[in-house]
């Protein structure tokens, strides 16, 4: 029975990862740290806000004797954040998580480092596929770059001093999904995918369900070590664009970055030098090394974008019926711990629905959490009615169930 703390509770990854723990057998205990409440509806992770503190988090994982920790907190999106808040968060929150899971006396054997591709960067001449062994051919350029490095540093010194602690460093190639936000969202969400004129580069992602789905498989198994994350195949950009139905259209000048980025920023376009240079040289991760551990993909590249697209196209649904979650922890502890507490209330009905054919909604099923799922089917169930639809949405809620 594992006892595991997740950094980051907050974050895009840190709250759905609780939940995908939360519904699975052999975990005795889920803590989530954080300094901003969940925003995530969670039923029996506990919440304790508290920053990079050594000594309060040390406290934290020998009270709750803690013998798993997942770190999901590293912002690798730099316009997610400004660069001193992005530092903070990568090297010096790291460093303090490193502090208080190190020594003889802590009760942690597992601790699992959600890291990114951009680790490997993208230069001229990079190999089709990074293996976990290549290293990148020239120095870091950014500071997000230079964040990921440095985290991975103190990861392997934390390692090496520590053998008793299995440690598994995760490498995610470009996570697209659900999520709204985000630089990579922001491009793909235009009407038109901009690109650089004279490059149609290679683009390979990795869906939402695959991040959370390689995290709990992480937490699950012991895997000491480095891994690749990444979908199979690759795509180029050109081929991302046909697959949203939307045109490519490159009018970023592959010169003077630092100035198109400022330019583009200007314009609404939000493009950090990161992608700048993925649009130019791309990159390719090789992900056997993961799949031979027992992990199987639910998505490949291609089929993550056209799950993107039809996400585009439900959006507008999925947010009419309710509001964002909010933590309320007077309300959270009743729920949690009053015995008049008999059922939850029934989700809110949508408003409105978006034109997707049957098919494209039971592929799309498969990546909804419960809230949406239970929001869909009561509006599926008042309008058209479609049997394939209804039949898919039953099975996601029996299996979210258990």
């Amino acid at each position: 029975m594992s006892r595991i703390l997740i950094t980051g509770l907050s974050s895009r990854w840190g709250g759905p990862l609780a939940q995908a723990l939360e519904r699975a057998r052999g975990i005795e205990a889920i803590v989530g740290i954080d300094t901003e409440d969940p925003r995530h509806e969670l039923q029996r992770t506990e919440f304790v806000r508290v920053d990079a503190q050594p000594a309060l988090i040390r406290r934290i994982l020998a009270a709750a004797a803690i013998d798993t920790v997942v770190d999901t907190r590293m912002i690798t999106d730099p316009l997610a954040a400004p660069l001193a808040l992005a530092h903070h968060v990568n090297v010096e929150a790291t460093a303090a998580l490193l502090e208080a899971c190190g020594g003889a006396d802590s009760p942690v054997r597992r601790l699992v480092f959600k890291s990114s591709a951009q680790w490997y960067g993208s230069e001229p001449g990079d190999p089709a596929f990074f293996t976990e062994e290549q290293t990148r051919s020239r120095p870091a350029r950014t500071a997000i770059e230079r964040d990921v490095q440095d985290a991975e540093e103190a990861i392997s010194a934390i390692a090496a001093s520590n053998p008793q602690v299995a440690v598994t460093v995760v490498r995610f190639a470009t996570e697209i999904g659900s999520e709204p936000r985000g630089s990579q969202a922001a491009l793909l969400g235009m009407p038109v995918v901009p690109g650089m004129l004279g490059f149609d580069p290679r683009c390979q992602f990795i869906h939402d369900d695959d991040v959370i789905g390689v995290l709990e498989h992480a937490v699950r198994n012991e895997l000491p070590g480095t891994y690749n994350a990444a979908a199979d195949g690759v795509l180029a950009l050109s081929e991302v664009a046909a697959l949203l139905g939307k045109p490519l259209l490159p009018i970023l000048p592959p010169w003077g970055a630092a100035f198109a980025v400022a330019g583009l920023r200007r314009l609404g376009l939000p493009v950090p030098l990161e992608t700048l240079r993925e649009l130019r040289f791309g990159r390719g991760l090789d992900n056997r090394r993961l799949k031979a551990t027992g992990y199987s993909y639910r998505y490949t590249s291609r089929e993550a974008v056209l799950k993107l697209r039809a996400q585009q196209r439900l959006r507008p649904l999925l947010r009419s019926g309710s509001e964002t979650y909010r933590y309320e922890r007077e309300v959270e502890e009743f729920l949690r711990r009053s015995p008049t507490v008999v059922g939850v209330p029934d989700a809110q009905q949508p408003n409105s629905y978006e034109d997707l054919s049957a098919d494209e909604l039971v592929g799309l099923i498969s990546s909804l959490d419960p809230e949406a799922a239970v929001r869909l089917r009561s509006h599926e169930a008042a309008g058209q009615r479609r049997k394939s639809v209804l039949d898919a949405l039953d099975r996601r809620l029996k299996a979210l169930q258990h």
